[in-house]
């Protein structure tokens, strides 16, 4: 019986527990039907013994009546519950997180050096950046697809009031994805690269002079650097070309622009359904500037050159694994940047592009002036500062509030 008022509970909403509930509370004086309470508990969520309503947990304690003596029922049972988590929670990981998370740390940063090495090498075979750019999130979507089928994770459902918040951060995905994917074809990886280091000054200005916040001089001051370093740079890069340097600037403004609607876009979806969803329709606005741009040309001898250059079966499995190190890095970089402070992301983002321009240089040989590695170095430099600051005041700012 009491399985069905509670289950009937879940369907129809909280006020109609009472009347049932009371019912419940008068046979609990004996033994027997104790034990019957035990067995009903855990429907809902097993650590607090509540029910799962309208997609939120209740407490017991809530859905009974506040009595004293009711509450004296419970605690047997919450307190086994607390002592199965506690053991749960002792292992090895346990003790030691920071093994977790700096192993979050080397997956991101090697998913994404061998993204940008096999990326560019298919470029130098097959230059067809909005096909490729394509590919990356078909395969992505394909992987969400499947974990989703077999509910790891278990699908977020998705309304039209979320659809409208995540189109937009969407579509500077996938503008920014692809003019990233140009820039990469075009110019050597370390010079698009240390042309994207300048994304925080476009972000600062964007929140200065667009959503009208206030940026602290320290952090103009510690833009300075950046953009000297990426001007440097450039003067200097021997494999500067225009096409290159305009598609890594519009990647800046359109990661620039998705920041802003990201922030607009707060969900109480986790972040692994998010990325599915955003991939899902940056998919849909990738497809038919490939078909339109490159899809001619795809045809006439695209395919059919890169097949005569490297095979059929490794042309494919060169975009299958490219596709599959893009999606696992882009959600690898979400998961780990939830698992540390601000301070710490910030170090971590700077770090990974050390390490990806430094990598590309050693892989494809690239030669750089004294003055392009000069500039690159007071770029990242630059970068770094910034990211510090920016951490700092965003954690006086919670211990501000929290205070």
């Amino acid at each position: 019986m009491e399985s069905r008022v509670l289950l009937r509970a879940t369907v129809t909403g909280v006020p109609q527990l009472r009347r049932p509930i009371g019912a419940i509370h008068r046979q609990v004086s004996t033994a027997s039907s104790f034990s019957a309470f035990r067995f009903s508990a855990p429907i809902g969520s097993v650590g607090e013994g509540g029910n799962l309503i309208s997609g939120r947990q209740l407490r017991p304690i809530l859905l009974l009546d506040s009595s004293p003596e009711k509450r004296e029922i419970l605690k047997p049972v919450r307190a086994a519950a607390g002592d199965s988590a506690g053991e749960a929670k002792v292992g090895f990981l346990g003790k030691y997180p920071w093994l977790v998370t700096g192993f979050f740390f080397f997956m991101w940063y090697f998913l994404n050096v061998i993204f940008n090495i096999l990326n560019k090498k298919i470029y130098n075979y097959f230059p067809y950046p909005y096909f490729v750019s394509a590919v990356h999130l078909f395969v992505g979507v394909v992987y969400c697809l499947l974990s989703w089928s077999v509910g790891l994770p278990k699908r977020a459902p998705i309304d039209s009031n979320l659809l409208k918040v995540l189109i937009p951060v969407a579509v500077c995905h996938a503008i920014g994805h692809i003019t990233s994917n140009v820039s990469f074809a075009a110019v050597a990886v370390s010079f698009t690269h240390t042309i994207k280091a300048l994304e925080p000054f476009f972000n600062a200005s964007a929140s200065q002079f667009l959503l009208g916040q206030s940026i602290p001089i320290t952090l103009w001051l510690s833009l300075a650097p950046v953009v000297l370093g990426v001007a440097m740079a450039s003067l200097t890069e021997l494999s500067f070309n225009w096409l290159g340097f305009i598609s890594a600037m519009i990647s800046n403004i359109s990661f620039t622009y998705r920041s802003i609607f990201s922030k607009k876009a707060m969900t109480d979806m986790d972040s692994t359904n998010v990325y599915a969803y955003i991939s899902i329709i940056a998919l849909i606005v990738c497809i038919p500037p490939a078909i339109i741009v490159e899809g001619p040309q795809l045809l006439k001898h695209g395919f059919s050159d890169a097949i005569a250059k490297v095979g059929m079966t490794k042309f494919i499995s060169d975009l299958f694994w490219v596709g599959m190190f893009y999606h696992l890095y882009n959600q690898l970089a979400t998961n780990t940047l939830e698992r540390v402070a601000p301070l710490t992301h910030a170090v971590g983002n700077v770090l990974k592009r050390v390490f990806v321009i430094g990598f590309s240089i050693v892989i494809f040989g690239n030669k750089i002036s004294t003055q392009t590695g000069i500039g690159t170095g007071i770029a990242i430099a630059g970068v770094a500062l910034y990211s510090i600051i920016k951490a700092k005041i965003e954690e006086d700012k919670k211990k501000g509030k929290t205070a």
